[in-house]
């Protein structure tokens, strides 16, 4: 195949580029990964750091429909692999809602969308990870071959154990459109339950299901969203200008989106966090350009917010409450989903909030949740005013604690405040530190706590 061989010639050149840089960072340096954009919410204080460009390992490398599997660059966005695959009528068993998302960010970090109460996470569909370590080696990790244990550990690890350079994952089949039916709940256990039966059944109503997320509005009143593929639509909808996603659920039962308009319904309104910056109002929305209605966008602006605190500034000026960044996505069992929306709303009153099931196909060294148990990730984003006389994190502690009460754990995208005794026991250090040993002996790379709790 002359196009994968030309592309694969250009990949080699990508990863010795970045090996001798890495090779020529100092040994008091510590590296960090330049990319164009990020997701993660951990916002670090300046340190001494090299950076490595990962400009040359942003291209998908083929895709090949006969196998339906795609070799993907690590750096990669999820827009740029969707444009790539859904020509051959294919897409990533779980496309993560945000496009700026990269496949080696979501494998090595935590993905998830409306197809995980089927296929599990990003991770789980992957074939080969070849990777540079800790140690500066470039090793192709498989579940079957000697780089087995960093295979199994890579998911979880954000960049403590190496850096993906590519992936090989599996794809699978898509149709045209999707049909949305949106069931409205008013009493929380129930949804819970429906949520379940529909998830073991595969279907609702006699209907088979390809997609199953939800909406918390309110103790009274929540959506489960159920998408099935269709190869004809009536219309289909447009949600990228001034008609808003999360808003129309309220209104309507059934809609249609294109596969590519649902697999980025999300990403217009960074789910509903644009609110924060204004363009949900018609005026203002109406003379945003498209192109800046993208979470990409948002981000930046979020950045630049905590770079410079603008929002603190004038909530002192106004001699308002503190408030306390609470940016979490956590999984919970699902019979326990009731009570964490119970104690979410009467403790920290945030709304809406994104529910999405899922279900691990196997176990995961460093995130371990029961294989075959159904979780409910719930996706929570916004500013809580602090009670007077409560410090930062008061209310990030206060779910971390809930959500492990309730049998569940949290991501490590953003902010966490474990003791550092209790965060190993969560996030399996005893599988951790051996992998970290045998592939970053020198240290070189920050561990996981040092990274995502310590935020280095």
């Amino acid at each position: 195949m002359p196009e994968r061989t030309t592309s694969m010639t250009t990949h080699r050149r990508a990863v010795e580029q970045i090996r001798d840089s890495y090779a020529a960072i100092p040994g008091d340096a510590a590296p960090r990964l330049a990319k164009a954009t990020t997701n993660l919410f951990r916002f670090r204080e300046p340190a001494k750091v090299a950076k490595l460009s990962a400009r040359d390992l942003d291209q998908v490398i083929h895709v090949d429909p006969d196998t339906r599997t795609a070799e993907v660059q690590g750096m990669t966005t999820y827009e740029n692999l969707v444009d790539a695959t859904l020509p051959h009528g294919l897409m990533p068993f779980v496309v993560p809602q945000l496009k700026t998302i990269t496949l080696g960010g979501a494998v090595t970090g935590l993905g998830i969308e409306s197809s995980s109460f089927r296929d599990g996470l990003p991770h789980e569909s992957v074939e080969e990870l070849e990777i540079l370590t800790g140690d500066g080696r470039i090793v192709v990790a498989r579940a079957d071959n000697e780089f087995s244990d960093l295979f199994h550990a890579f998911p979880n690890s954000y960049g403590t154990l190496g850096y993906a350079l590519r992936i090989k994952i599996k794809l699978a089949p898509v149709q045209p459109f999707v049909r949305l039916t949106h069931v409205r709940f008013t009493d929380a256990d129930k949804c819970m339950l429906a949520m379940q039966e529909i998830c073991d059944t595969r279907e609702h109503d006699g209907d088979p299901i390809d997609f199953i997320d939800g909406t918390f509005f309110g103790p009274d009143e929540m959506y489960i969203t159920l998408g099935r593929f269709a190869e004809r639509a009536p219309y289909a909808s447009d949600y990228t200008g001034m008609r808003i996603y999360y808003q129309s659920m309220r209104s309507r039962t059934r809609d249609w989106l294109t596969i590519r308009d649902y697999l980025w319904r999300w990403d217009t309104d960074w789910f509903w966090c644009s609110r924060a910056f204004g363009v949900q109002q018609p005026l203002v929305r109406s003379i945003t350009p498209r192109r800046w209605l993208r979470s990409d966008v948002y981000r930046k602006l979020v950045g630049l917010d905590q770079r410079y605190g603008i929002t603190a500034r004038i909530d002192r000026w106004r001699d308002n409450p503190m408030h306390e960044s609470v940016i979490q996505d956590v999984e919970v069992p699902v019979e326990r989903g009731a009570e964490f929306l119970e104690f979410f709303h009467s403790q920290v009153g945030m709304t809406p909030l994104w529910m999405c099931p899922l279900k691990a196909t196997r176990d995961w060294s460093l995130y371990p949740l029961d294989s075959g148990r159904l979780y409910v990730n719930f996706g929570f984003w916004g500013m809580v005013a602090l009670p007077r006389g409560r410090q930062d994190g008061y209310y990030n502690r206060l779910i971390e604690r809930a959500v492990h009460e309730l049998e569940g754990h949290k991501s490590l995208y953003s902010t966490s405040f474990y003791a550092r005794e209790e965060f190993w026991r969560f996030y399996n250090g005893d599988a951790y530190w051996p992998v970290k040993r045998a592939y970053d002996p020198g240290g070189r790379l920050l561990d996981l706590y040092e990274k995502c709790v310590r935020g280095r």
